[in-house]
């Protein structure tokens, strides 16, 4: 008799594959997995009647069913899609007795660096400055593990990066115990040298030759228990900090390539469109440092001995175009598109009262202080790419097939990216610079210009939201959250070939990968009642990317906005309704621990206000309260800010503190200024002076951040967590300010500048 068939099981052992429900009636996290992949538009079907929906009488808050981002979310899947290569990261003892981890993912200013760093150090009880952290190349080996975004890095890696430390550490004492006849665990470990009980001493550079012994003995391996860490979990500065701030970090068009001569590339007036003619080549190769001209599918490039010569060949090229994918687009007419997609409720409001809301979240661009970059080298048989890239396997394997090569003919190097937000999970300036590269036959240093980056980069996708809370006897029945958004691209997949293909399937493909990203990352935090949060995407072919905090920052920026009017309906004072139907305690602890340090409630002056929100994503929880002088509707300005965030077991905390500074400051930007005007399928704005990014003057003065102590709880991501409760927050506060109830976003969005030709 056949046996069952068996899958792995949430702890590593097996579980058959018709597996039923745990004994508690849940659903084991791999199996929900499976259900949620295989049918991305997860129904539950609940009994909905006016019995339902109306108790007898006011009791408890109604209970909300776990959604699928409470039972496995984002990070959860790519860190089970990392665990098969987990154990492949490559980690050097150098002779001077340092230690070089090359680190599978992408640093762009998020302190991964730093942070990755200090669990080595921790690890090997080797001083901080001892160990270097490098970009790993581009390594299709890994398979998923290369992917950085879904706030994962230290979710997926911290557990792999102690164990290989470890076991390095471990290493180095039997290495040393060979050596001198004692028993490994009568040595110890400090400073970087392996020490005996006799006084006896040695480096692990010196170690390093007789620890790499295929035949020596070592014993078990196991890090560190977490409570004996003194270095993990202690404020750090970054360690490239000062490179940074004195122009000696290295970024991409610092890198000096035999041969590389600057590039720019004169692009189309619509997104996406092509050249039909060059009108004036001869002219333009004539001026002066010109040295060459081509044609390429994004545009014509033009190379030149310095980049000031290659932009004036640039702007004086004369090209007739190709239709792009959206011309005639503008921010009114996409605004009517997502309305008429948005999906209908299911709960009319005859049935008992309600409060409904409909908010408006206009493109942001990404703008990452350096503009989109790359370098290329393209050989008849090979080719070498240089680039700040957050999927450089997908980025490598593109490369190779658009080239017509060997995969592995292809080198990527990942370079240190100057800010990103999601933009570089794309790579089209690598694969751009390879086109070049190619077409000239020549070795090409490749920058976008930031009229360039602004207005051809990706950008956060325009949405429509409207939003239905019924409620009765003081409690929330249901609350209905549609979404309608122009399409996401996720043409970057999982962050290698296959995904990023079914991703572009005609079939499912970027819609499925929407939906399932939307349903792994949106949560509500409340109890209330049956709640239901669907997202429709219009395929319009802008040039998209996750932007961060993907789908969040503006759904649950909208439910924040929307948790104060449902308390006012219900007679309710904002922070105590949010703490009545508040369902997870690490939630709840962080929202009074803003509401205590910020003086929740104080008397303020005519025209200010406070505003608190709260947020949980990928296994952390956090919490904002801002004060608002709003004395002028369309000049307001956040004076003061209190943020408490809860990442279970926090290995930097200051890192942690400028992650939440970070999305502090993109929530002022974004919900009060900053944004995209559309104008026959182009953005308008082309400069930081016309894309009204907070300045210094805008940001306030006064920022508390409080990191919760470890607590126990599993490592849980930061990235992404920082930016929606300060979107709700800053809402609130001008819309108890002002008395306005803010509708659109950004709320203060003229067209105040002469936009840039063409």
């Amino acid at each position: 008799m056949a046996s069952p068939t068996t899958s792995p099981g949430p702890q590593g052992g097996t579980e058959p594959d018709n597996a039923a429900p745990d004994d508690d009636g849940r659903v084991g996290r791999r199996r929900f997995l499976t259900y949620l992949v295989a049918a991305p538009t997860l129904t539950v079907a609940t009994k909905l009647s006016f019995d339902t929906l109306v108790p007898d009488k006011a009791e408890a808050v109604v209970p909300t069913l776990p959604q699928p981002a409470e039972i496995l979310d984002l990070g959860d899947v790519l860190t089970l899609s990392n665990a098969p290569t987990a154990g492949m990261l490559v980690l050097e003892v150098t002779t001077d007795g340092g230690v070089r981890l090359q680190l599978p993912r992408a640093e762009v200013g998020q302190g991964i660096n730093t942070a990755s760093a200090m669990l080595v150090a921790e690890e090997m009880d080797l001083p901080l400055d001892k160990v270097d952290v490098v970009l790993a190349d581009a390594r299709p080996e890994l398979l998923f593990n290369q992917l950085t975004g879904g706030s994962n890095t230290m979710r997926s890696l911290y557990d792999p990066i102690r164990t290989a430390a470890a076991t390095a550490r471990a290493r180095m004492v039997a290495a040393a115990s060979s050596q001198w006849n004692v028993p490994a665990a009568r040595l110890s470990t400090r400073d970087g040298l392996v020490r005996s009980p006799d006084g006896r001493k040695a480096s692990y550079g010196v170690l390093a030759g007789p620890a790499a012994r295929a035949d020596l003995p070592t014993a078990a391996v196991k890090p560190k228990a977490e409570s004996a860490h003194t270095l993990v979990g202690t404020p750090t500065s970054r360690k490239d900090a000062l490179a940074m701030v004195t122009g000696k970090q290295v970024y991409t068009l610092d890198l000096d390539i035999p041969g590389a001569m600057p590039v720019m590339v004169r692009r189309p007036p619509t997104i996406n469109g092509t050249v039909k003619k060059v009108n004036n080549e001869a002219a333009v190769r004539a001026m002066p440092g010109i040295i060459d001209i081509a044609v390429v599918q994004t545009g014509v490039a033009v190379m030149a001995e310095t980049f000031g010569q290659a932009l004036d060949g640039k702007n004086a090229l004369d090209v007739s175009w190709n239709a792009g994918t959206v011309d005639g687009e503008n921010n009114a007419s996409i605004t009517k598109k997502l309305k008429a997609a948005a999906l209908p409720f299911v709960v009319p409001p005859l049935l008992t009262q309600y409060v409904d809301g409909e908010f408006d979240f206009a493109f942001v661009s990404h703008a990452p202080m350096e503009s989109n970059s790359a370098v290329a080298d393209v050989r008849e048989d090979s080719a070498t790419i240089w680039a700040g890239l957050k999927s450089p396997i997908v980025a490598k394997q593109t490369i190779a097939q658009e080239l017509g090569l060997p995969e592995n003919k292809v080198t990527v190097h990942v370079q240190q990216g100057g800010g990103s937000f999601g933009r570089r999970l794309f790579f089209d300036a690598a694969l751009e610079a390879a086109h070049i590269s190619k077409a000239m036959k020549k070795p090409v240093r490749l920058m976008w210009s930031r009229i360039d980056d602004m207005r051809h980069g990706r950008a956060r996708a325009a949405s429509h939201h409207k939003i239905r809370a019924t409620f009765a006897l003081g409690q929330v029945l249901t609350f209905e959250h549609r979404v309608a958004s122009v399409e996401t691209d996720w043409g970057h997949g999982l962050g290698e070939i296959l995904t990023a293909f079914a991703a572009k399937l005609p079939v499912g493909g970027n819609l499925s990968f929407a939906q399932t990203v939307f349903l792994l990352t949106v949560k509500s935090p409340y109890n209330y009642g049956v709640t239901t949060q669907l997202l429709n995407e219009v395929p319009l072919k802008f040039h998209t990317s996750a932007w961060r905090s993907v789908y969040s920052a503006n759904t649950r920026g909208a439910e924040e906005i929307m948790a104060d009017e449902i308390a006012a309906k219900l007679g309710k004072d904002p922070l105590e309704f949010r703490r009545e139907f508040i369902k997870e305690p690490r939630q709840k602890a962080v929202l009074d621990k803003v509401a205590e340090l910020g003086e929740w409630g104080k008397k303020m002056p005519k025209g200010f206000a406070q505003g608190i929100a709260v947020h949980g994503e990928y296994k952390s929880y956090t919490a904002c309260l801002v004060e608002m002088d709003a004395r002028d509707p369309k000049n307001p300005r956040v004076t003061k800010a209190t943020i408490a965030v809860d990442v279970g077991k926090p290995v930097n905390p200051r890192g942690i503190q400028s992650q939440m500074l970070g999305g502090l400051t993109d929530a002022i930007s974004t919900t009060l200024t900053a944004g995209l005007h559309i104008d026959n399928g182009l953005p308008l704005e082309g400069s930081y002076s016309q894309f009204h990014y907070a300045r210094q003057k805008n940001a306030p003065m006064d920022v508390n951040v409080f990191v919760m102590p470890a607590n126990g709880s599993e490592i849980g991501g930061a990235g992404e967590l920082g930016l929606p409760a300060p979107v709700g927050a800053i809402a609130n506060a001008y819309a108890r300010a002002t008395g306005i109830k803010p509708r659109s976003f950004p709320i203060n969005f003229p067209v105040d500048f002469d936009p840039f030709p063409r």
